[in-house]
C-alpha cells in the first residue's frame, strides 16, 4: 500500500510512533490535541484502534437517546431560526425563588 492511501478499512498512514521508556505516546502529530478523550480497542493482531469520544451531559442525554425528541427540538430550532415564534410573554412569575435548580 502506497503512502497516504486508504486500506480496506479506511485507514491512511499517519507516520509512526516510538513509545517512550514509559510505554507512552505521543499522538500530537495525528491531531490528538490536549483532553481529547478515545476509546481505545486491541485486535488479535495488536492492531490498535482509537475512536474519537465526546462526553454528553446527562440532562441532554434523552435528547441523543430518543430520536422523537431529538427530531421535535431540530425542528423547534429551525423554527426558532426562521422566525416562526410565537410569543407567549413573561414567564418570570413561575420561577420559584427558593429552587435551587
Amino acid at each position: 500500500m502506497g503512502i497516504n492511501k486508504m486500506d480496506e478499512r479506511g485507514f491512511v498512514p499517519a507516520g509512526e510512533l516510538i513509545a517512550d521508556g514509559r510505554s507512552r505516546m505521543a499522538f500530537g502529530k495525528v491531531g490528538v490535541r490536549h483532553d481529547d478523550k478515545y476509546a481505545v480497542a486491541v485486535n488479535d493482531d495488536g492492531e490498535i484502534l482509537l475512536t474519537p469520544l465526546a462526553s454528553v451531559p446527562l440532562r441532554e442525554l434523552l435528547i441523543w437517546e430518543n430520536a422523537q425528541v431529538r427530531e421535535a427540538l431540530s425542528r423547534g430550532l429551525l423554527e426558532a431560526a426562521a422566525g416562526d415564534v410565537d410569543d407567549l410573554g413573561d414567564f418570570t412569575q413561575f420561577i420559584d425563588k427558593d429552587d435551587d435548580a
